[in-house]
């Protein structure tokens, strides 16, 4: 199991993403990615490296510096977690699929050259490009032999993702840390660099199941229809993205108006103060505030429509606290405290819809500015084409001014001809099962014009 593309299309999707970050992001100045292959040798091999210059204008191109990760790459037995080795990032982003950002090399742990030679490398971070083992896996009923870990673990067993890929960023010294908001761009494009190796693995099917077709028409009509059919049912993946895109634009957005009011981040406070109360009255054992500190945390980095959120509050965080308090009554002026948190994290959902806030943001005349807070807060469970059209016409008008506006724009033009796409082979599979059983595998598949997702 592992990305099954072109050469070329890879290093060309590599390169687009470094480019975005680059360009994206004032502080970094070099980026890295590795595709990491197939199991069980899981081979991470450098596939290319972009340098942008002080101007920030041009990026050079090219795997100029020696490094065991250069092709034809490193065995993971090579570079895994090992007593008596140094320890390496690269394991860490592959092993736990979880990011590592340098943010003092001279006590970064996982720094090799600081562990041998005893030389710093410069503050970096490193991402793992993760994909889902099912949508991955289409097509293909058989399970990946994984490699296994020093203490004879086997990786990834209880884990739905894979590890397709590591992006590593380096920045200027001092300027990046933990959980900052660079390595949140980080990690989102790195799931557009997942999304968009996927769709092209998925075309790839495509192309080898038409191939197919052309050798043995009987046997090539059984593999389309099993290979597309597994395709198509990923349809709602494209559309988790959708929202997942659609949810980093209302992000953007509320950020942009709460620099130009002036106003807190109101969601972060309410938090802070729900956080601090259920510290105040629980021990660190209580299994629900645990869980409750949990969730509320995971919240900040939630963007729903605000209907959809606003229940999610209600189930999530409202629920478990009326649990808590009937197990730990609190005073009156504690419990108002609690439901005025509440209140505001619900509230802060409607934030990008605040009439008051909205009149401080200037750029966009009243009608526009109307049009673009219904398209990103719509709560719908089905998202048209010609929803999708409206939403990419706007984002190319450069008075909307969002940070990773252009992005936005290009990732969701790649999911809607997907959609596109999955909509069609749909269409045609139906035909092509039809004739099967007919007994009639003569038939010409007629163009169709494009369906509504």
């Amino acid at each position: 199991m592992a990305i099954k593309i072109d050469n070329g299309l890879l290093e060309q999707a590599c390169k687009e993403i470094i480019e975005t970050i680059l360009f994206c992001l004032p502080n970094a100045y070099k980026g890295t990615v590795y595709r990491i292959g197939k199991p069980p040798k899981m081979i991470a091999k450098r596939i290319t490296s972009g340098i942008i210059d002080e101007e920030r204008k041009i990026i050079s191109w090219g795997l100029p510096e020696r490094s065991e990760y250069n092709p034809p790459g490193k065995n993971f037995i090579d570079y895994r977690d090992q007593p008596g080795r140094p320890s390496e990032a690269m394991a860490w982003c592959v092993e736990k699929q979880k990011s590592w950002t340098a943010e003092d090399p001279k006590n970064d742990s996982r720094s090799v050259r600081l562990q041998v030679e005893g030389s710093l490398e410069d503050f970096h971070h490193m991402e793992p490009v993760l994909v889902r083992k099912d949508d991955l896996n289409i097509g293909n009923g058989s399970s990946p032999e994984y490699p296994r870990n020093s203490k004879g673990e086997i990786i990834w067993k209880d884990c739905d993702y894979v590890v397709v890929g590591v992006i590593k960023i380096h920045f200027l010294p001092n300027t990046i840390k933990k959980g900052s908001p660079e390595t949140r761009v980080i990690k989102r494009l790195s799931r557009s660099l997942g999304t968009e190796l996927l769709s092209y693995q998925l075309r790839q099917h495509s192309l080898d199941a038409m191939s197919q077709l052309a050798q043995d028409q009987l046997q090539s009509y059984n593999i389309l229809a099993d290979s597309l059919r597994n395709a198509i049912t990923k349809s709602g993946l494209i559309f988790s993205l959708i929202k997942l895109e659609l949810g980093f634009l209302r992000e953007q957005w509320e950020q942009v108006l709460l620099r130009q009011s002036g106003q807190k981040e109101m969601k972060r406070e309410a938090v802070l103060a729900l956080n601090s109360v259920l510290k105040n009255m629980t021990q660190q054992t209580d299994e629900l505030a645990v869980s409750l500190v949990g969730i509320q945390n995971k919240f900040l980095y939630l963007s729903f429509p605000p209907e959809q959120g606003k229940n999610w509050v209600g189930m999530q965080i409202e629920d478990k606290w009326d649990e808590l308090l009937h197990r730990k009554p609190v005073d009156e002026e504690q419990t108002k405290e609690i439901r005025r948190g509440i209140d505001q994290l619900k509230r802060s959902l409607y934030l990008g819809r605040d009439p008051e806030i909205l009149a401080t943001y200037s750029d966009l005349s009243e009608s526009l500015k109307k049009e673009w807070v219904d398209l990103i807060y719509s709560d719908t469970d089905q998202v048209e084409f010609h929803f999708l059209d409206r939403l990419i016409r706007f984002l190319g008008d450069s008075s909307l001014n969002l940070p990773y506006q252009e992005k936005s724009r290009k990732g969701l033009i790649r999911l809607k001809a997907l959609a596109e796409t999955m909509g069609q082979l749909e269409q045609s599979t139906n035909m092509i099962l039809t004739q099967v059983l007919n007994g009639n595998g003569n038939g010409i598949i007629p163009n169709r014009d494009k369906p509504a997702m």
